[in-house]
């Protein structure tokens, strides 16, 4: 007997929740084929709002928390998508076409991303941070600290390992994010979301939301609240970026602007996408008095 298709409505992900967009409108992702797969909340401005409050509210929580432990975490969110790998592999593939084997590469190179990162929360400030040499009886130490909210444009057309690349660099050095994923290849990152809520990562530090970059990233870059932004994922859309940049000037927002090319993201990232979000603050403290 014929089972009836099961479709599926995927919602966004704010502050450790599922709701639906407040403008309760979807659309319709398809495969590499442009075959029906499932429907994904088309976000709105308000829900880009919920989405800075909830990132604002994790803030301060989550930079308190040790280096390691947010190693320990992200770990942990490499754990849980090597357990729900064929899931990954068939959102992939669905998303981007090509083979099965391309598709356990991306995942591969997702997870391994993810641990590679892990391993570099409690050694970055050893490397960007120093103790400065001064003439006089003080103590001058620098030492980084997170921005605050990052809005995160992830990657158009890498639907898994872009994700991945831009999300965890923000994560990892104290930050929260909001980010808006691909309009046509969301099901990577709303099955992301799902690994989120069950890997230990408190409600708030990653927010994700579906709709479309063009619409949603002009209100992301001009809120008030948000201390940074990163445009990878308006790469080759040279007038939006220039505007995205424009309005982040605002309040003084930190952007890592959009390259003229989706980058290869499968190469070695280097520390530029966590150094791009973070502060230096520099401590005197006078001694041998």
């Amino acid at each position: 007997m014929a089972r009836i298709d099961v479709r599926k409505t995927y919602k966004l992900y704010i502050g450790g929740a599922f709701p639906r967009s407040e403008s309760g409108h979807s659309y319709e992702v398809t495969d590499s084929k442009g075959k029906f797969v499932a429907n994904a909340s088309l976000a709105s401005r308000k829900d880009v709002r919920d989405a800075v409050v909830a990132a604002r509210k994790a803030f301060g929580p989550w930079s308190a928390r040790t280096a390691y432990n947010r190693s320990q975490i992200l770990y942990r969110i490499a754990e849980v998508m090597e357990d729900r790998r064929p899931q990954f592999e068939e959102a992939v593939k669905q998303s981007e076409g090509g083979t099965a084997a391309a598709a356990r590469g991306q995942v591969d190179a997702a997870v391994d991303r993810l641990v590679w990162y892990a391993g570099w929360a409690d050694k970055l400030a050893q490397v960007i941070g120093n103790a400065n040499p001064v003439a006089g009886p003080f103590f001058n130490h620098t030492a980084p600290e997170p921005t605050g909210v990052v809005g995160v444009l992830a990657p158009q057309s890498s639907s898994l390992l872009g994700l991945v690349s831009v999300v965890a660099p923000a994560i990892v050095t104290g930050n929260v994010a909001v980010v808006v994923s691909s309009y046509a290849r969301p099901l990577p990152a709303v099955t992301f979301a799902e690994v989120l809520a069950t890997s230990d990562v408190p409600g708030g530090v990653v927010n994700i939301l579906t709709g479309d970059a063009a619409v949603l990233a002009p209100w992301l870059a001009a809120h008030m609240d948000v201390n940074a932004i990163d445009l990878c994922g308006v790469a080759g859309s040279a007038e939006l970026a220039t505007s995205l940049e424009v309005a982040a000037a605002d309040n003084l927002k930190r952007v890592r602007r959009a390259p003229d090319a989706e980058p290869d993201w499968t190469l070695d990232p280097g520390l530029s996408p966590m150094t791009a979000f973070v502060e230096h603050k520099t401590v005197w403290h006078p001694i041998g008095i």
